[in-house]
């Protein structure tokens, strides 16, 4: 499950990471309402915890964008404002849930945990390629019927590639999908040449026909029939 925090205040952005982090969550943060909406039109999330205040564009903005491109990616909002009239707006946004500053961790994660098992019981979305077929839900990965056991890894990089399917995707945003914040530019490269190496294999794919690499730039998963 990977979750995008959108904050302007960056101690509680890390606080919030860290606390998600310790859960086994992936996580992303923004500091402004461009910076989110740059995050939010590049990577796949499963939940976005969105602040109102935010410097460039607010968070009412930051959701109706994302609304606005018919993304249901469920939104809890963050505000320090008690005005009912925010809430309201918010709502009617789209937004999914609310929670008002300051906050317990303890009640964030649990409005957390029930807006994902929400979106987990009405949403079961398959991303498949040729006889390929990825269950977003389940993680179920399986090649012509048949189950493939991938590791939490290349789990990830097959989901970002089949969400972006027929887009040259770059090493540097693969790294940034899956390992987050944390990986190294300087080496995770190689790693995620060797990581596509592995997939290919399991999935298969060993001529580059789905995974396929493009010159000076990274990989596409690429679907002749879109």
């Amino acid at each position: 499950m990977r979750i995008l925090i959108i904050d302007d205040e960056p101690e509680l952005c890390q606080q919030i990471a860290k606390s998600l982090i310790k859960q086994r969550y992936a996580v992303d943060t923004a500091g402004s309402g461009t910076m989110a909406l740059e995050k939010i039109f590049t990577n796949p999330y499963d939940l976005i915890v969105l602040d109102i205040m935010l410097p460039e564009k607010d968070g009412f903005t930051v959701l109706e964008e994302l609304r606005g491109d018919k993304m249901a990616v469920p939104v809890l909002m963050l505000t320090a404002k008690g005005d009912i009239s925010d809430r309201v707006k918010g709502l009617d946004l789209g937004a999914d849930d609310y929670l008002h500053k300051p906050f317990s961790m303890a009640e964030l994660l649990a409005r957390i945990r029930a807006l994902l098992r929400r979106a987990h019981e009405q949403t079961s979305l398959q991303l498949s390629i040729g006889k390929l077929c990825l269950d977003t839900n389940t993680h179920i990965v399986t090649l012509s019927g048949e189950t493939i056991n991938l590791t939490p890894k290349e789990f990830s990089l097959l989901e970002f590639l089949l969400y972006n399917r027929n887009r040259a995707i770059s090493r540097f945003n693969l790294a940034e999908h899956v390992w987050g914040e944390a990986f190294d530019p300087f080496t995770m490269s190689n790693n995620i040449d060797v990581h596509i190496k592995n997939l290919r294999k399991k999935i298969n794919d060993v001529s580059g026909e789905l995974i396929v690499t493009v010159r000076g730039i990274g990989y596409m998963a690429r679907d002749e029939q879109a």
